[in-house]
């Protein structure tokens, strides 16, 4: 491997060793640290074929962080889909996860406006437009005050 390809690969496995990264992530990085993307790409890829960086990986760990943080589907998918991940990983990360979202949802209203339930339309959609900002969608939204109201009649 040439100078260049040696220091390229020593940046991208001290990105790799702080956590995990996506390859178009890889690419841009050291695009705006001035590496040329013809020369990142095939060390990337040989990176890749040995397993040291994975896409793969990289969706299913960003997935579970997310969610750990509040997040609902919606933005992840939409921040994956920023960050250059491929469709097909995207929605096999998804499907992997086991992340119960209708649970998330009602902890992070809970979180936010507390156990007390909303009590007229304004709230309701006080914490909707929330909850559709932290990536929740609106058939999610939905189901839990549709939920809420059926608990208290």
């Amino acid at each position: 491997m040439s100078g260049a390809g040696e220091a390229i690969r020593e940046s991208i496995l001290k990105l790799l060793a702080r956590r995990e990264h996506a390859g178009q992530e890889i690419l841009q990085k050291l695009k705006s640290r001035g590496h040329d993307p013809a020369a990142v790409a095939p060390v990337l890829e040989d990176l890749q074929r040995r397993g040291l960086q994975s896409d793969r990986r990289y969706t299913e760990a960003y997935i579970r962080s997310r969610a750990e943080r509040g997040y609902g589907p919606q933005r992840i998918i939409n921040e994956l889909r920023q960050r250059g991940v491929a469709e097909d990983l995207i929605d096999a990360g998804m499907d992997a996860c086991e992340v119960d979202w209708q649970d998330l949802l009602a902890a992070v209203r809970g979180k936010k406006f507390g156990a007390a339930r909303p009590g007229n339309y304004p709230a309701i959609m006080k914490q909707s437009a929330f909850l559709q900002y932290r990536g929740f969608t609106n058939d999610q939204i939905r189901k839990y005050f549709r939920q809420d109201s059926d608990d208290g009649q």
